[in-house]
């Protein structure tokens, strides 16, 4: 089965058009006429790609770029727009968006980036079926020859700021007016992070610290990007926490909340 796609256009005429070529190629597609009904959609169905207006009224394409990395990280996205709009096109790929598209396009130009898209996301979902694989393998070996693990201490409640908290045990970060939860990858990064304070983590040791397993150099950042990106995301919506997990090029990453 071909991937599942959402169209997101308040242009009539651009959706029919959209929604014709994709079918043809067999995709299951989706339309939506606004930002407000395409969060709707992705928060009741997955979908594999959406395609994205960047100018549309109410809602820009931007922000519902920045509400869906939270509410469908694994979702890539296509922005739409014309060429006086080249900046925010822009902007949107520094927002992880996968690729920027110039209306009019050809239906070839469209369907090359779809497919270059969707691989992508496939090339990411085997990886991580690839690490479930050998952490369960990992543990099924310990199981046999009855190796204990120690348990790992529980630091509780930690202070990111000034009004913002997180409790590693419940995997939650809130502030007085925010709350968001971590999935259990998340939460571990963040508690390795939070123990390494100030320290250079380079991408084989934080997959040997949050994953359990020895990876090669090449292997590491290809595990670590995503994760890290993700939890980056959810830190970003508290004031000042886009910057607490720093890049150190070419080596790895440094927690440098206070």
């Amino acid at each position: 089965m071909k991937g599942r796609i959402l169209i997101v256009d308040d242009e009539e005429t651009a959706r029919k058009s959209l929604l014709d070529i994709l079918r043809l190629e067999g995709y299951q597609v989706a339309a939506a006429a606004d930002g407000a009904k395409a969060l709707q959609l992705l928060s009741e169905e997955p979908f594999d790609l959406m395609l994205l207006d960047l100018k549309m009224p109410g809602m820009s394409g931007l922000d519902v770029l920045d509400q869906a990395r939270t509410a469908a990280p694994d979702t890539k996205v296509i922005m739409l727009t014309a060429h006086g709009s080249l900046e925010s096109a822009i902007q949107a790929l520094r927002r992880d968006a996968h690729d920027y598209i110039l209306k009019p396009a050809k239906p070839q130009e469209i369907l090359a980036s779809v497919g270059r898209a969707l691989g992508e996301r496939a090339d990411t979902e085997r990886t991580r079926r690839l690490i479930e694989q050998v952490e369960s393998t990992i543990q099924q070996l310990k199981n046999v020859s009855g190796l204990e693990t120690n348990p790992e201490p529980v630091l509780g409640t930690v202070m990111l700021s000034a009004d913002v908290q997180v409790d590693l045990e419940r995997r939650e970060i809130w502030s007085s007016d925010e709350t968001i939860t971590l999935t259990p990858t998340e939460g571990k990064l963040m508690k390795v992070m939070i123990e390494n304070r100030g320290r250079v983590l380079s991408h084989r040791e934080l997959v040997l610290l949050v994953q359990g397993y020895q990876t090669t150099d090449w292997e590491a950042p290809e595990i670590m990007r995503p994760l890290v990106s993700r939890l980056r995301r959810k830190l970003a919506q508290f004031e000042g926490g886009e910057e607490w997990i720093a890049n150190v090029r070419g080596t790895g990453y440094v927690f440098d909340g206070k």
